[in-house]
């Protein structure tokens, strides 16, 4: 299957649409106040990239890349949908990331998400590509349900 990433700017409804089903999943599997995804105006900023993966017409996943400071990046929203999972989705928009981060002059790319078995096969993808466990970073709230991981880039 051929899938291609691009810059999105979010004026299209299947990009806010997209962004609203990985809102709803993120708190429909994690407690009241632990959700810490960016919304559409998040999304929006100016420090932040948002990105669209497609497979000829089909919105199949998304991704977004926020810098954190001149050396530091942070990957939201990461997302395939149900019908494109296990499909090169999530590798597409990761390399895609990664590719940005590491032309931005990237020394770290760090990560928020939570626990439990909804967000297992998120922490076995970044496992896989070289993240490791680590503390809090930037603003990020830490709770009991929150997890962090960084990826050094400077010798990857």
């Amino acid at each position: 299957m051929s899938i291609h990433a691009r810059i999105d700017d979010l004026s299209a409804p299947e990009s806010r649409e997209i962004v609203a089903e990985h809102l709803a999943d993120m708190q429909g599997n994690s407690p009241k106040g632990s959700v810490f995804a960016l919304a559409i105006d998040g999304l929006r900023e100016p420090d932040v990239t948002f990105w669209t993966a497609w497979h000829e017409d089909a919105l199949c996943g998304c991704g977004a890349l926020k810098a954190l400071d001149a050396i530091s990046g942070e990957i939201k929203t990461m997302r395939t949908r149900e019908a494109f999972l296990r499909q090169g989705v999530a590798s597409v928009i990761f390399d895609t990331i990664l590719t940005e981060a590491r032309k931005r002059g990237y020394e770290n790319l760090f990560l928020e998400t939570g626990t439990g078995a909804a967000f297992e096969a998120a922490h076995q993808f970044y496992l896989r590509r070289g993240f490791d466990w680590c503390d809090a970073f930037a603003d990020s709230p830490d709770t009991d349900f929150n997890v962090f991981m960084m990826k050094t880039l400077r010798d990857n």
